[in-house]
């Protein structure tokens, strides 16, 4: 040593003494003297390697090379690498570019490596022994992967030419590196091969040794010699009992039998490593047992066992004294590919086995073992305990023996699968060259969970493929945001699923196969015929999807826009009578409704519930964003405790709600069509569903991010359990108002700012004793109270970050308002009246005021458990249907529950010419009483103006409703309609159905509708028209609503903007059912209707009536002649005294004038009737007055020849008249006279 020093240059010194240094300290048995000798046969052996480099530039010694410990790696090497003693630069650039573009390559680092090859990871053998491969030296241990290993190999001391690196990735601080070894690894010392048996060994071949073991009695005791070729390898299993594997020996040829032998000795599972197909081998010392769970005996190797690759001139054939019976055959294993067939749950599948090899090509899932083969496969290791997980990589060469193909899986996977069971192994070729990429937190935890869903769940691979889907989705949404990885996706026993398998549960109990057989290892890997669960497979539909909230949200408003069709929410003939204010007033709201079954596949709702300090309302939240709901408990209760803020909700049965606000100019009905009209457009998009239909999941804290955007400190209300101090104090509240901006007061001591309306809202109610104490987990005493005499009753404000309570607080319910940290006597005391003005606390019956402070929680109590509560008014009386309807304004403040029938949006979109002032929205609804016993509802108008815009979400038509507090107003015509106030508050009792049937009117007899509000509001008649009263056609301009002479707009001011002008009708017409008269205002297309006229008819009048631009008729008597010469009202006036008017009808409508108890019913009055010469007098009750919904014929019309005779001579004038001139003449004869060509034939042959 010391003259290979001397010759040395001073750098080859330096590294030989680091090097001696390092070969001691590392590699030197411990516990002994530094042998020289020793050191020489390492430094030899490296220099061997290097100087097999063609291009080591003449040095002797790898001097750029510095050795590596096992603990140097695992301290200091963070980033993977790669070392190649033997490669020139050039040499690893080329290796480096055959990479791929979309990799890099494992960089280079000048490491040399030399350790202990061993399959022990400890000091106890038969613990520590597991069939895993390390690499060892005095500083540690590390596992490692090789191609080919040599059984002598273990226990040796090796230099490692080439190998990689790969630390343990950042998120997983208690997890190892481990080593790949690309290259042979050259061993120090001369590595002693014992030499072949003196004498041949005995051994019995497959044939023969499947035929024992249905003889076990001629085997106890004893063991004996396989010898076979290996035709398979089933995987390692790996179980909390112990770990084994099963080989098969056969031959060749595929007639002759083959014997499976089950290896589970702790020292023998290396083998494991070193077996390879298509080779054959010897087995010694083995013997029969019998193996629990498995109906055969099998032959198993013992302690003593031996493998050894089979040599024929080292073996004889062992000849059995006595008979040996014949044995079942067994069939080779081969490739099977049965036909498909019919299941009860649709097309059941059979997979073939076969073997495959390829290359990584993508890592899909690693902890669910999902890869990508050859850019075309699929490829599942997810049904065997994966041991090469670490090492998978793009570029990793595989060898997959009896694997499953499955194709059209379904579940969201396209491509064809390769699923490897416990029967099949998994076998490494190659490394990857790439270096490990960066993985989504989603791609790295769970490993435990899904094998919990193999082998728990017991999943099949359609199912399996789409949970790991589902869970991918779910924590994307959730994670990292509002809810950890690690605990949303970790391993949980039975009794206490994590959240991830909870919110899977529905749908795979759901889709649960029933009967379907329990997993078995040793079944799995020894029975014939082979069965698993990939054997047989269903295609599956994909059940449901998990979108985020803001994709959702996108979507839904997507879809209402798509929908949106001016000319289907107008149809005609109705929108070419409306001017173009009112029909952009009819487009301005709109909403749609979508079921989780609009979707493919079914979408499910899944976020945090969190409560906005800005609008009000719930949350749910997620990950993207947050999505408005409307929840409702159990029988229509509205939600009221706070504590499931912070929960995780899943919903599968839901309302998504669309509302479309649409700011529009069109002209009139025929540009309907054409989306520029379109000016301003806007959809709010919330969801709605019962508490019942939901997954509610409690998230402890520990899973929460501790700084979240999406969790603010505002929305959890458990931020006082850990607190061992507080204060508290209970109250009642009787009455809630709406959430509205307001000013209040500031002291100018305070801000010298102007101040500006704060939303917030106000609830009155009374204090239920004195303040209490936390002590321990629940509340002391409560305090005396220093006045017994003081009113309790307190007007509570709640603003700012305060508003997050607002959707839990509900009257008639008992709260308890806590305060954080240390009690101070003043904390609940009230603040006089200086917080807000007088009259809202003189309103609320309250002479004092509370301000909520931000920081105070809120807690719900049973009022059961409080004493007092009894004897105290919870909450305001719902007002009676006669209180609703009366003109007794003295109570202006009414409440009620009622349907939502309709809901407008009241626009104004022009001023009229000389008019000036701001003009306001303004929502309008129609909603349907339901008073006790009464069969027809009446029906009320409520009307909601700013700043209570945009009403509260919930308000649809069809949705029940709870109104509080609004303020009932009388109408110039005697009308009672409702506004909202300040302190009106309302609640959703019911949500509108899913399927909607519309009811057909009621028939009834005119006299029914003088019960008043026994009376139904709309409802059918069959009835004789008696007369007509008036009638009016007119054009108007479509923007000023002016009337039009020839389409010239006659409005005062300046000329209209568009030229465009829309046709109106009107006629009053005397009923009568033979019970009652009634008077019938019919409008527009009705009036058509009224008259008998078909559309073409209609349509020619309309025309002759546009030159004049108006006709106007009034008939005062019956037989009364007009004063005029107009040829155009001698018509109508002839018509409509005709019989084709005056006529049967069935005749739907609806009150002109709501029914209310402002105004009592006319009594009936007495009347003088002549019948022949003598005088009938009689009671007549007051004529009703109705607007026409549709007018149809009976069912047996009369013949048409009545209008005929009566008309003859009102279209002979018109045709005859000398107001027409020539031109005249013409139009008329083709307006009038083709289209009553029919009436003016008849009219001939009577002449």
């Amino acid at each position: 040593m010391a003259v290979c020093r001397a010759q040395a240059s001073n750098s080859e010194q330096v590294w030989l003494e680091a090097a001696e240094t390092f070969i001691q300290e590392t590699l030197c048995p411990t516990g002994k003297e530094p042998d020289i000798q020793f050191t020489r046969s390492v430094l030899d052996c490296v220099k061997a390697v290097w100087s097999s480099q063609e291009r080591n530039q003449g040095f002797t010694l790898p001097l750029s090379y510095s050795f590596a410990s096992v603990q140097n790696l695992r301290t200091h090497q963070r980033l993977p690498c790669c070392s190649h003693l033997s490669w020139s630069s050039s040499a690893y650039q080329a290796w480096a570019q055959d990479v791929g573009p979309n990799g890099a390559p494992l960089p280079r680092e000048r490491l040399l490596l030399l350790g202990t090859l061993t399959d022990l990871s400890g000091e106890l053998e038969d613990r520590c022994r597991h069939g895993s491969i390390f690499v060892k030296d005095n500083t540690g241990i590390l596992g490692c992967e090789l191609i080919n290993l040599d059984l002598s190999w273990l226990g040796h001391l090796f230099l490692f030419p080439s190998w990689s690196y790969l630390p343990p990735a950042r998120w997983n601080s208690s997890g190892e590196g481990h080593l790949e070894l690309w290259e042979t690894p050259v061993p120090v010392f001369p590595v002693t091969v014992s030499p072949g048996p003196v004498t041949p060994i005995p051994v019995l071949y497959p044939e023969i040794a499947s035929r024992l073991l249905t003889h076990r009695s001629k085997l106890r005791g004893v063991q004996r010699n396989l010898a076979g070729e290996l035709v398979r390898l089933s995987a390692l299993v790996k179980s909390q009992k112990k770990a084994y594997f099963v080989l098969s020996l056969g031959d060749s040829s595929p007639a002759v039998s083959w014997v499976s032998i089950i290896v589970q000795v702790p020292a023998q599972l290396v083998w494991h490593r070193v077996l390879r197909p298509g080779r054959a081998y010897v087995l010694t010392a083995l013997r029969v047992a019998k193996i629990h769970g498995h109906r055969d005996c099998v032959w198993t190797t013992s302690p003593s066992s031996h493998l050894m690759l089979l040599e024929p001139e080292h073996v004889q054939k062992l000849e059995l004294e006595g008979h040996v019976p014949e044995a079942d055959p067994k069939p080779p294993p081969t490739s099977s590919n049965p036909r498909d067939r019919k299941g009860p749950k649709g097309l059941v599948r059979h997979s073939r086995l076969l073997h495959y090899s390829g290359t990584v090509t993508g890592v899909l899932n690693k902890p669910a073992g999902l890869y990508e083969l050859d850019g075309q496969l699929g490829l599942c290791l997810a049904y065997q305990f994966h041991d090469l997980r670490r090492v998978m990589r793009p570029g990793v060469s595989l060898e997959l023996q009896d694997v499953h193909l499955l194709q059209s899986v379904g579940g969201g996977t396209t491509r064809p699968v390769l699923a490897s069971c416990l029967r099949g192994a998994v076998l490494l070729r190659g490394f990857s060259r790439q270096k490990p990429g960066t993985q989504s937190s989603c791609q790295v935890y769970g490993a435990s969970l899904y094998e919990q869903l193999v082998w728990e769940r017991q999943l099949g691979l359609p199912l399996y493929l789409w949970a790991v889907k589902a869970l991918e989705e779910l924590a994307c949404k959730l994670c990292p945001h509002v809810l950890r990885h690690k605990q949303f996706l970790q391993h949980s026993p039975p009794e206490s699923p994590s959240l991830g398998l909870q919110l899977l549960a529905p749908t795979l109990d759901a889709l649960a196969q029933p009967g379907s057989p329990v997993r078995s290892t040793h079944k799995e890997t020894l029975e014939e015929p082979h069965q698993c669960l990939l054997q047989k497979y269903a295609p599956l539909q994909t059940p449901c999807s998990f979108p985020t909230l803001v994709s959702l949200k996108e979507e839904c408003r997507s879809r209402a826009w798509a929908s949106f069709d001016p000319q289907a929410l107008l149809p005609l003939p109705e929108a070419a009578h409306l001017p173009s204010c009112q029909l952009n007033q009819r487009l301005a709201w709109s909403w749609l409704c979508l079921l989780p079954s609009a979707f493919r596949p079914a979408q499910v709702l899944v976020g945090v519930l969190v409560t906005s300090s800005h609008k009000g309302y719930l949350q749910l939240r997620d990950r993207s964003g947050s999505l408005p709901i409307l929840l409702l408990a159990e029988d229509s209760q509205p939600l009221t405790d706070p504590r499931l803020i912070g929960c995780l909700v899943q919903v599968e049965k839901f309302q998504l709600v669309i509302e479309r606000d649409v700011r529009s100019n069109f002209p009139s009905w025929k540009e309907l069509g054409m989306a520029n009209f379109i000016q301003k457009r806007q959809a709010t998009v919330y969801v709605q569903f019962f508490l019942s239909d939901a997954l509610i999941l409690s998230v402890p804290r520990s899973f929460l991010r501790s700084a979240t955007p999406l969790a603010p400190p505002q929305t959890e209300p458990t931020c006082l359990e850990g607190s061992h101090t507080g204060h508290s104090r209970l109250f009642l509240l009787s009455h809630k108002e709406a959430l509205m901006k307001r000013n209040f007061c500031a002291s100018p001591e305070v801000s010298s700012e102007v101040p500006k309306p704060t939303l917030s809202f106000h609830v009155s109610g009374c204090w239920l004793g004195g303040t209490q104490k936390k002590e321990g987990t629940g509340w002391g005493l409560p305090e005396p109270l220093r006045d017994e005499n003081k009113d309790q009753k307190v007007l509570l404000i709640f603003l700012g970050s305060a508003v997050r309570w607002f959707a839990f607080l509900h009257p008639g319910k008992v709260y308890r308002l806590v305060a954080p940290g240390p009690y101070t006597p003043k904390s609940f005391e009230t603040e006089g009246s200086s917080c807000t003005s007088q009259r809202p606390l003189e309103l609320a019956g309250c002479v004092s005021c509370l301000t909520v402070q931000a920081e105070w929680a809120l807690e719900l109590e049973s009022s059961q458990d409080v004493a007092g509560v009894l004897g105290v008014h919870k909450a305001l009386p719902e007002s009676s249907s006669a209180d609703v309807l009366s003109g007794n304004i003295s109570d202006s403040l009414v409440s009620f529950s009622a349907e939502v029938l309709s809901r407008t949006l009241l626009d104004p979109c022009w001023v009229k010419p000389g008019k000036t002032g701001a003009t306001r929205r303004c929502v309008k609804l129609t909603v349907a009483l339901k008073p006790a016993a009464c069969e027809f509802p009446p029906h009320l108008d409520i009307y909601i103006e700013d700043p209570h815009l945009p009403p509260p979400l919930g308000l649809l038509p069809g949705a029940w409703v709870r109104f509080s507090q609004l303020e009932k107003k009388v109408s110039r015509s005697r009308n009672v309609y409702c506004c909202f106030r300040s302190s009106t508050y309302l609640q959703v009792l019911r949500f509108p159905l899913e399927t909607t049937v519309s009811a057909p009117l009621p028939c009834i007899y005119l006299a029914e509708l003088l019960r008043g509000g026994q009376a139904p509001f709309r409802a059918t008649a069959s009835c004789h028209i008696v007369c007509v009263y008036s009638l009016q056609l007119l054009w108007v301009c479509a923007h000023c609503t002016s009337v039009c002479p020839q389409g010239q707009c006659t409005g005062p001011g300046p000329a209209c903007s568009t030229q465009t002008s829309v046709s109106q009708a009107s006629i009053r017409l005397l009923v009568e059912d033979g019970t009652a008269e009634a008077v019938v205002t019919c409008k527009d297309h009705h009036v058509a209707a009224a008259l008998g006229l078909r559309p073409r008819e209609w349509t020619s009048l309309l025309e002759l009536v546009r030159r004049p631009g108006e006709v106007s008729l009034r008939f005062t008597s019956l037989g009364a002649q007009l004063e005029t010469d107009e040829p155009l009202t001698l018509f109508l006036h002839t018509l409509c005294t005709s019989p084709s008017v005056l006529r049967p009808i069935v005749l739907s409508f609806e009150l002109e004038r709501r029914p209310s108890n402002i105004t009592p019913p006319e009594p009936p009055r007495l009347q003088q009737f002549q019948c022949g010469k003598l005088p009938l007098l009689t009671q007549v009750n007051p004529k009703l007055q109705l607007a026409c919904l549709s007018v149809q014929e009976p069912e047996h019309p009369r013949s048409p020849g009545g209008f005929a005779s009566s008309c003859a001579k009102g279209e002979g004038d018109v045709l005859k008249s000398s107001w027409f001139r020539e031109e005249d003449a013409r139009q008329a004869a083709q307006g009038i006279g083709t289209v009553f060509g029919d009436t003016l034939r008849l009219c001939e042959s009577y002449e």
